[in-house]
C-alpha cells in the first residue's frame, strides 16, 4: 500500500515538474507572467523551468523583421502626384516593452509606417524622392524610430523601393531629358569648332611662314586619300610649282602690232612728197574658198 502511494506521488510530481518545463529557442526571450505580472527575470534561450498552475510563458521573437510599406498615393512639395512604397527593417530590442506597451508591435510599427512614408512625401520635391533617396530614407527612419523606441523597438532601416508617377509626367520628364542631352550635344560641338578654329589659324599661320608645310600636307593627304582604295584619285597641280616655272620662264619680246606700221609707212610717205596708198579693204562680195 505504501509502494503503491509513494509510485502515485512519484507519477503525480513527475507530472507536475513536466508541466512547468518549457524550452525557448535560441532566437526567442521568454517573458513568465505570475498571476498576471511580468516576473522581472526574462528566461534566455534553453530549458525553462516555471510554476505549474500560477505562471505563463510568453515567447518573444527577437529576430530582425522585414514589413513591406502599402504604397501610399501623396503630392509631393512642387505639387506633382506620385505613388511610393517602401520596406522598413526592425527588431525588438526590450521584450517586456513590447509585450507590455503596445498590443501588437507589428501592426504599431506598420502604422506609424505608413503616416511617416506620406508625411515625407509631401514634405519633399520630386528630384528628392528620384535621386537623393539617402537622405529622404534617414529622415523617414528617424520618424519611425522616435514612437518605436518606446515599444522596445528599433528601426534598422528603412528603404524607399518605388516611386511611380503618371504617365503624362513621364512624358514629360523624357522630353526634358532629351532636350537637355541635346543642349549638351550642341555645346560640347560648338566648343569642339571653336577650339578647331582657333588650331586652324595656328597651322594657317604656320604654313604662311613654311610654304614647304603646305606641301607636306598636300602629300598627306594624297596618303590619305589612296588608302582609302577610291578607283579615281584627283591628284591637284601644285600652286608653288606654277609660281617657280613663272618665275623662270624668259620673257620674249612682242611684235610692234598693224597699227604702228601703218603710221610709222605713213609717216615715210608723207616724208618723201607721196602720199601713201589706203589700206586694201577686204573684198566682201569675193567668193570665199
Amino acid at each position: 500500500m505504501v509502494v503503491e502511494i509513494l509510485s502515485a506521488v512519484a507519477v503525480a510530481g513527475g507530472a507536475w515538474l513536466a508541466a512547468g518545463l518549457r524550452v525557448v529557442k535560441q532566437y526567442e526571450r521568454g517573458l513568465v507572467y505570475r498571476f498576471g505580472r511580468v516576473r522581472p527575470n526574462i528566461r534566455q534561450p534553453g530549458l525553462a523551468m516555471l510554476v505549474p498552475f500560477a505562471d505563463r510563458l510568453q515567447k518573444v521573437n527577437m529576430q530582425i523583421v522585414t514589413m513591406p510599406i502599402p504604397a501610399q498615393d501623396g503630392i509631393t512639395r512642387d505639387n506633382v502626384t506620385v505613388r511610393v512604397d517602401a520596406v522598413v527593417y526592425f527588431k525588438v530590442i526590450d521584450p517586456v516593452l513590447a509585450a507590455v506597451n503596445v498590443q501588437d508591435y507589428r501592426s504599431a510599427v506598420g502604422q506609424v509606417a505608413q503616416t511617416s512614408l506620406r508625411s515625407i512625401i509631401g514634405k519633399s520635391d520630386l528630384d528628392d524622392l528620384l535621386s537623393n533617396r539617402e537622405r529622404l530614407n534617414e529622415g523617414l527612419e528617424l520618424m519611425i524610430d522616435s514612437p518605436a523606441l518606446d515599444w522596445g523597438i528599433h528601426i534598422d532601416r528603412v528603404e524607399i523601393k518605388d516611386v511611380a508617377l503618371p504617365e503624362s509626367m513621364k512624358r514629360s520628364m523624357s522630353r526634358q531629358a532629351e532636350a537637355e542631352r541635346e543642349r549638351r550635344a550642341r555645346v560640347i560641338s560648338a566648343d569642339g569648332e571653336l577650339q578647331a578654329s582657333y588650331k586652324l589659324s595656328q597651322a594657317a599661320a604656320t604654313m604662311a611662314d613654311t610654304p614647304a608645310a603646305l606641301q607636306l600636307r598636300l602629300l598627306e593627304t594624297v596618303v590619305q586619300v589612296s588608302a582609302e582604295k577610291n578607283s579615281t584619285l584627283v591628284l591637284p597641280f601644285p600652286v608653288e610649282l606654277l609660281r617657280f616655272l613663272d618665275a623662270n620662264t624668259p620673257k620674249r619680246e612682242t611684235p610692234p602690232s598693224d597699227a604702228s606700221s601703218t603710221s610709222a609707212a605713213s609717216a615715210v610717205s608723207e616724208a618723201n612728197g607721196q602720199v601713201a596708198p589706203a589700206p586694201r579693204e577686204p573684198d566682201d562680195a569675193a567668193p570665199r574658198p
